[in-house]
């Protein structure tokens, strides 16, 4: 068994046994980075389709009862202003946590696909260098998504905005594809891992399971303006930034624990 998938295991094992102090990938499990601090936005930006970077329109984005909430009763509509909070410093090689739920009813104008929808955007462009028209940063999205009530509905899905990624070893150009988790209704929360290690490989774990993985994000040929000026297409580090879609959600922890390069 290759070196990496060792390391992996080793990982899976200490959180589920949750072993404080034990050194993995030459971090302490102990030494998590919480990018929400459950008091406030410091550290974070935001940046909302057809507003200027850190306008919080409509305090879509804020804090309430240790939560990070993403609400919409600032606006009539919505507008297609899709939004996107930013967390300040970018990540190469990392295990990110978040836990989320959706919570009450989407906002008047708010499109039929993105109910009980937000999303992670890892392997980000920065906020800065986003139009102020744009949807959605060029990026890797682990895809938010909550069950309708009936019918299956997987969560921790991987969509593409501006990027490709590659699976079993073939080029992905699709939009987006769906994971094995299981379907999750109402207003319960979820936890998702995102096992990051650069450019190598990307696990998407929900609720201690792996459900999706893939390898070599890298930005699309539309984005070759960008890709000059990141150093190339392939994706080896970014952003992480959270999704206002129009339903609103929250979010609880959303921590992260730097990884050994290898």
């Amino acid at each position: 068994m290759a070196r990496w998938k060792w390391k992996f295991l080793l990982l899976v094992f200490v959180l589920s046994i949750g072993g404080f102090g034990t050194k993995v990938n030459g971090a302490s499990e102990g030494e998590w980075i919480q990018l929400f601090n459950g008091q406030s936005l410091d550290g974070w930006k935001m940046k909302i389709r057809k507003h200027e970077l850190g306008d919080n329109f409509g305090s879509t984005f804020r804090v309430e009862d240790g939560l990070l909430k993403v609400r919409y009763d600032g606006y009539d509509r919505f507008k297609q202003q899709f939004g996107h909070i930013f967390y300040k410093a970018p990540f190469s090689h990392y295990l990110l946590r978040v836990e989320y739920r959706f919570v009450g009813e989407q906002v008047a104008g708010g499109p039929g696909w993105a109910f009980r929808n937000s999303g992670v955007m890892i392997h980000s462009q920065q906020p800065e260098g986003m139009k102020i028209d744009q949807e959605f940063p060029a990026s890797v999205e682990a895809q938010l998504l909550g069950g309708r009530g009936s019918g299956k509905r997987a969560t921790a899905n991987v969509c593409t905005p501006g990027t490709h990624i590659v699976m079993d070893g073939e080029l992905v150009t699709r939009h987006c594809t769906r994971s094995s988790s299981k379907t999750y209704h109402g207003d319960q929360w979820v936890t998702v891992e995102l096992v990051v290690r650069g450019n190598e490989v990307i696990r998407h774990i929900v609720e201690g399971e792996t459900v999706l993985e893939y390898s070599k994000p890298q930005l699309d040929d539309a984005h070759s303006s960008l890709a000059k000026k990141q150093g190339g297409q392939m994706l080896e580090k970014g952003f992480i930034a959270l999704q206002s879609e129009s339903h609103p959600v929250d979010f609880r922890k959303v921590e992260l624990l730097k990884l050994e390069e290898e």
